[in-house]
Formats: C-alpha cells, sequence, structure tokens
C-alpha cells in the first residue's frame, strides 16, 4: 500500500473513531475504538496502536497524552536505523506513528496465558539494548509489556523512553526473576498465571520503585 493512502485511512477512518484515557498513572491508556476497518492491538502508557485489515505490514501508534514525547521518539527510531531487535519508523503526522509491525506476544501476556518464554528472548533483547547503547541511546523503562517474541525471537517494541537519563532497572530486575524464579521453576510446566497476580506485581513493582527512588 502507498504511504499517501495509508495516511488518509488514518485520518478519515482511525482517528475520528478513536478515544483515548487513562485511569490512573500506573495504568495503560484505555482504548475506545468504534471504527469498523481498524483493530486495536495494544496499548502502553502514552499511546495505543491500531492495525488496518488491508496492511498487516504496518501499525499505527496513536498517542493519547503526552504529545510531546512523539518527537522525541522519532528521533530515537532515527538513530536505530534498521536493526532485527526493533521496529522501524515508516512516516509519522502529529500524534501518531506509523511503524513496522513485530506480530507476536508480548512477555506480561504470555506469563498469563502460560505461553513458555525460552532464553533466546531474553539474549536476544540484551542484544538489543547492547545495540541502542552503541548508538548512543539509554535503553530506558524496557518490562514485559515492550518486550514481544515471535518464533523464539524477542524484540523491544517500545523505544519511547530511550532518550532519557539515569539508570532503568525494569530489564535487569526482570531478567532477575526470570533466572532465579521462571527459569528453574515455571518455565519446564510453564501454568497459566492469574491475570490479577501478574498485574499486582507489575503494579507493584512500579511503586516500589518510585518510593525507592523518592527516598534516594
Amino acid at each position: 500500500m502507498k504511504i499517501e493512502k495509508y495516511i488518509r485511512l488514518i485520518g478519515n477512518e482511525l482517528l475520528p473513531n478513536i478515544n483515548l484515557k487513562t485511569e490512573g498513572p500506573f495504568d495503560p491508556i484505555i482504548v475506545k475504538n468504534i471504527s469498523n476497518t481498524w483493530k486495536t492491538i495494544g496499548s502502553g502508557n502514552y499511546a495505543g496502536v491500531f492495525l488496518h485489515q488491508s496492511n498487516p505490514k504496518w501499525v499505527v501508534k496513536v498517542y493519547g497524552r503526552k504529545p510531546e514525547e512523539l518527537k522525541r521518539e522519532v528521533e530515537v527510531y532515527k538513530k536505530l536505523g534498521n536493526h532485527e531487535s526493533f521496529s522501524s519508523l515508516i512516516d509519522h503526522g502529529d500524534n501518531y506513528l506509523i511503524l513496522k509491525r513485530i506480530d507476536g506476544i508480548n512477555l506480561f501476556d504470555a506469563a498469563v496465558k502460560g505461553i513458555p518464554i525460552p532464553e533466546s528472548v531474553i539474549k536476544d533483547v540484551d542484544e538489543g539494548i547492547a545495540y541502542a547503547r552503541s548508538v548512543g541511546l539509554n535503553p530506558f523503562d524496557v518490562h514485559g509489556k515492550n518486550v514481544v517474541m515471535s518464533n523464539g525471537r524477542g524484540y523491544i517494541v517500545d523505544v519511547s523512553d530511550f532518550y532519557k537519563q539515569g539508570n532503568c532497572r525494569k530489564w535487569d530486575d526482570l531478567k532477575t526473576a526470570y533466572y532465579k524464579i521462571y527459569l528453574p521453576f515455571l518455565y519446564k510446566y510453564h501454568p497459566r498465571i492469574p491475570y490479577f497476580i501478574v498485574n499486582g506485581v507489575r503494579k507493584g513493582y512500579r511503586l516500589f520503585r518510585k518510593i525507592k527512588k523518592g527516598n534516594i
């Protein structure tokens, strides 16, 4: 599909038919989508992600809050260029990005659904993080909802915070839990873990880190 036609679809069929809101500081964007042709395939802290039925190779990330972050994310993608651990930027508008689609399941949902997470996923993400650092970025806010696995490979699908300074421990802490708890005790049987437990751990961890940061 030509980019001009795709942009018209965004303006005519997507943006007028979605509403993005949030209920709290630790909750992702809540998406209301009444479009007949665009499917909601994900949401994060700032944006929703949508797929048009006519083009499964691209997705549109629409910012629902902090639209100023969009410009920073564009610059991040320009620095990353084309690398196998990340998506790539196709085009962008005032409040949306058009990105190459990475089809798979994030680690959060994999834990809930009992889908095994192989060690190769963890190693792929480590390689992506190392590459991002090599081009002058700071891989910030890499966590279970921002990492997708597909066919045993791992991909980082949200790079919006890679411009930030400081040390983010989310991926290191997730890896610690993976190697100390998941791999030795859960991987072989990969049981379903109820959503409220996984989500409770996610919220509790974010609150813990925020409190600890405030006490430093």
